[in-house]
């Protein structure tokens, strides 16, 4: 967990030369990923607290200035104290930079924001891939409270104006130190920077002017997808405040595999074994794929190890539809519980076959061999 008393360059990951452009990116960069607002990580909160200390005086001038010489004793001396609330991500952007997380902020109160996004997960099968499909998916999602509107005020009253700031949203705190006057703004705690109170709240949504709700959601899976992709549906996710534009959905696919079927790339590749005998003389085999068996023809003299493909028998590319093709691995069976009668009839074969019924039996590895090495 970061602390107060490690090193400002260190916990901001900035050298001792930076620039004040690097130190501000490297605060809006850890802020955006720190600020409890979007983090789950339980330490998010002191490390947050922590890199925003560090901003706040490696910022200034004056203030690096002494924790150059002096360190943090330096900036202690000189009456500095660091601000602990910051209240929202967005005003955080505001306090610091003078601007909201898209742009700059001006001194009016809180406006429609966009809701936030929402993730879901869902699982289809392999076959699937190959044709696409359609499924049905209901997520929990922050929809706008219809009988008050969205205001968060009761049927037939209205919100009315903060008293604490205005209705601005923003108070500042004036305060004098060593280094000179210091004007502080942040969100008005009475109306939490919306301007506005609700004194009437509506019954429905508790004043928050949304209500979560079980909404169902009609997924495209296009044909092709793999497995981890990752598909958005605009507009599909939590209400947005005040007005503001909904987020959006992102589902994840998991393909379930298929027993016996690898997936490489648009390419499937299953294995297979035949018998000696079958190896020598060819025969038929089948093997699963996602559309049911598919047979297999091998030729005689077939060689352990050798790959068979089958064109078109993969699945489609997300991209152009073109499907890849179907890869049989063969391997072959070799008997290993041979009676005496059987060994002698092996043995009276193999006299009889000589060289020449093995030529070429090898062509298939070198080939391999010489591809790798290509």
């Amino acid at each position: 967990m970061a602390t107060t008393e490690q090193d400002y360059y260190e916990l901001l990951g900035v050298s001792r030369g930076a620039s004040h452009a690097e130190i501000k990116r490297a605060f809006r960069r850890l802020a955006r990923e720190l600020h409890p607002d979007v983090s789950d990580d339980p330490d998010a909160g002191p490390r947050f607290r922590a890199v925003a200390e560090a901003y706040e005086v490696l910022a200034d001038p004056e203030r690096r200035r002494l924790y150059d010489r002096f360190g943090h004793a330096g900036v202690r001396s000189g009456g500095f104290a660091p601000m602990t609330d910051f209240g929202s991500l967005s005003d955080v952007f505001a306090a610091f930079f003078g601007e909201t997380l898209f742009g700059t902020a001006g001194q009016a109160t809180r406006g429609p924001a966009r809701g936030p996004d929402l993730v879901a997960q869902v699982e289809i099968d392999l076959g699937d891939v190959i044709t696409g499909t359609t499924l049905d998916v209901r997520v929990p999602a922050a929809r706008t409270c219809e009988p008050c509107g969205g205001t968060g005020a009761a049927p037939g009253t209205s919100p009315v104006t903060c008293s604490a700031c205005a209705g601005v949203g923003r108070v500042q705190q004036v305060s004098r130190t060593i280094l000179g006057q210091m004007v502080r703004s942040g969100t008005c705690p009475r109306c939490d920077g919306a301007g506005t109170i609700v004194e009437t709240p509506c019954e429905r949504c508790g004043g928050d002017g949304r209500t979560i709700e079980d909404v169902p959601l009609e997924l495209e899976v296009p044909a092709g997808i793999h497995d981890g992709q990752r598909i958005r549906v605009r507009g599909a996710g939590h209400a947005g405040v005040l007005g503001g534009p909904p987020g959006d959905v992102y589902v994840t696919v998991r393909v379930r595999p298929l027993e016996g079927v690898e997936r490489d790339g648009d390419d499937l590749v299953v294995r297979t074994s035949v018998t000696i005998t079958g190896a020598a003389l060819g025969t038929t085999v089948a093997v699963p794929t996602p559309e049911g068996p598919v047979e297999v023809e091998l030729a005689p003299g077939t060689q352990p190890g050798s790959v068979h493909t089958v064109k078109g028998r993969g699945l489609p590319s997300l991209e152009t539809g073109r499907r890849g093709d179907l890869h049989v691995a063969v391997g072959v069976r070799v008997p290993t519980n041979l009676t005496g009668e059987q060994r002698a009839e092996l043995l009276r074969l193999e006299k009889g076959l000589g060289e020449s019924a093995y030529r070429g039996a090898d062509d298939g590895f070198i080939g391999k061999l010489k591809s790798a090495f290509r």
